[in-house]
């Protein structure tokens, strides 16, 4: 079922450096463009029943010229507000982002498992249980001590954007550092990354590289500061 809203967050959107950085028409083009695709498929690009919205055909559709649609798509682009998707349809990556955590959230919630949890690969869809049925299931201190003992594994799945190799790498830098990731963690690494202007594969390559199991966009500013004198040292050592 298509969903009739959408999550908006107004103190995002007024401290955007980047949507700021652009003209007033620019924005207003890109909120409308945000609507389409709230209604684009897949969710969150700018297509319509699998179509990609050309400038034309935007420009017709929020009521401007085709050089106005042109002149503030270029504007959104510099300003590294949208992306481009493979097909060429321009998308949101916070849209997308949000909607594979709400889909997460929706296969758990429904039958009260931890939607953030993945066990052996599968979303932990297991009913709760109450403390009655519990007791008849585990009637033993026996059976309840070696229940106990069994732990599920928690998986965070690669993102399809992430090489193979490098995810690797970096799950072996946490697990040499007795650091599990987490969805929790993954998601304010993904958080810092777009804080930093850091797609995801850059700022795993960084923690790869520096042996950090974690991202904080301000520690790669104190990385910056320390070869202030001699950027290109800087861009090297990255």
């Amino acid at each position: 079922m298509k969903r009739p809203s959408f999550q908006f967050y107004p103190s995002d959107w007024l401290r955007d450096t980047a949507l700021k950085s652009c003209s007033i028409g620019a924005r207003g083009l890109w909120i409308d463009m945000i609507c389409y695709m709230h209604e684009g498929k897949p969710y969150g690009h700018l297509k319509v029943n699998e179509k990609v919205i050309l400038p034309p055909n935007l420009a017709r559709m929020v009521g401007i010229t085709l050089e106005e649609a042109e002149g503030y798509l270029e504007e959104l682009r510099l300003a590294g507000v949208y992306d481009l998707a493979d097909d060429g349809s321009i998308c949101s990556r916070r849209m997308i982002r949000d909607e594979k955590l709400r889909e997460i959230r929706a296969l758990g919630g429904k039958k009260g498992g931890n939607p953030a949890l993945m066990v052996n690969g599968k979303v932990n869809l297991a009913d709760n249980l109450n403390d009655e049925s519990k007791v008849k299931q585990n009637p033993t201190p026996s059976s309840s001590s070696s229940s106990s003992k069994k732990k599920n594994k928690v998986v965070v799945q690669k993102p399809e954007e992430v090489e193979e190799i490098l995810w690797d790498s970096y799950l072996e830098v946490r697990k040499k550092k007795s650091a599990p990731l987490t969805p929790v963690a993954f998601a304010g690494l993904i958080r810092e990354a777009e804080l930093a202007n850091l797609t995801l594969t850059q700022a795993l390559t960084i923690c790869c590289e520096k042996n950090w199991v974690g991202f904080k966009a301000e520690w790669l500013e104190k990385e910056k500061a320390k070869f202030a004198t001699d950027p290109d040292k800087f861009a090297g050592a990255l």
